[in-house]
């Protein structure tokens, strides 16, 4: 049987010493527990380590052996400790998060970044994927965790509400309404109003169209060929206006600009993890529930 390490280390600290008296006092114990620490070690390995007499201590060779090779052995068992309690805080590991890319200009970026500032140990994958893809996959384990515009639906998950963004309208800079600093939402109705697929993103969809619910008369949709349309060139001529998030102000083509709409409700972005949650997750949990504190991220 291994000796206890707190022996082993008052040990060490005799074996520097040379003296019970000094040894006693550095350890913060009494000089008979010191001693009976060290009979007790001795009939542990089965030898003598200590050379005793009533002015000095000497190391036998068992004992000069034992203070050369014990420190080492030490500290490789604090490290072992030590990598046994990041893991257990979930500061160790690899996590997996999936995100859509209309979480992707900010939310996502500041959250891995915060992930991983100072923390060595924790590898970070981010990986873009359709929306409606990304609870089943939490769900059965294909990525950890999830970033998503809207409560997708999805069982197997526990949602967590990160963050609420403006709604918005995106536009050409030269369009009659880019002058205004909030847009009126029958204003904007006026125009043709582009839209992602509904295949997309059913939620955000639904989201965005039903903001225009109540308008007279009726606005027209306009759906783009491609789900995600490099020219935006309806946009860019005036034709067409997009209802997005206001994180599309922080990505905006040339050419084009956003404005809020005036009353609309916010759209959510959901943190998507797994019911069972090990210590990666609650450290992200934890990681993103500090951020969005810091952040202003918290819904009104």
């Amino acid at each position: 049987m291994a000796p206890d390490t707190v022996s082993l280390r008052y040990f060490l600290v005799l074996a520097q010493e040379l003296n019970f008296t000094r040894a006693a006092v550095r350890i913060g114990v009494a000089q008979p527990a010191l001693s009976a620490r060290m009979r007790r070690l001795e009939a542990e390995l089965g030898t003598a380590l200590l050379v005793r007499n009533t002015r000095s201590v000497e190391l036998t060779a068992a004992g000069a052996a034992l203070a050369d090779s014990a420190p080492p052995a030490l500290a490789a068992l604090d490290r072992a400790w030590d990598t046994a309690r990041s893991a257990a805080a979930g500061e160790l590991g690899a996590l997996r998060i999936g995100y859509s890319l209309s979480t992707g200009a900010g939310t996502t970026p500041a959250l891995v970044d915060r992930l991983i500032r100072g923390n060595s140990g924790l590898q970070v994958e981010a990986v873009p994927m359709a929306t409606p893809e990304i609870s089943p996959a939490v769900a059965d384990g294909r990525i950890d965790a999830g970033i998503t515009r809207g409560e997708q639906p999805g069982s197997g998950v526990r949602r967590v509400l990160l963050r609420r963004v403006r709604v918005g309208v995106q536009l050409a800079q030269h369009h009659p309404l880019a002058g205004r600093q909030e847009i009126e939402i029958a204003d904007a109705a006026a125009y043709p109003l582009r839209l992602p697929a509904r295949s997309a993103n059913p939620v955000v969809h639904d989201q965005l169209s039903a903001l225009f619910r109540d308008t007279r008369p009726h606005p027209r949709f306009h759906t783009p060929a491609v789900s995600f349309d490099m020219s935006q060139r309806d946009l860019r001529d005036g034709v067409t206006l997009a209802p997005a998030g206001e994180a599309a102000a922080a990505v905006q083509p040339d050419g084009l600009t956003w404005r809020p709409l005036r009353g609309a409700p916010g759209l959510t972005i959901h943190l998507v993890l797994p019911q069972e949650q090990s210590p990666l997750h609650r450290r992200l949990l934890a990681v993103a529930k500090a951020l969005a504190h810091e952040l202003h991220w918290p819904p009104d």
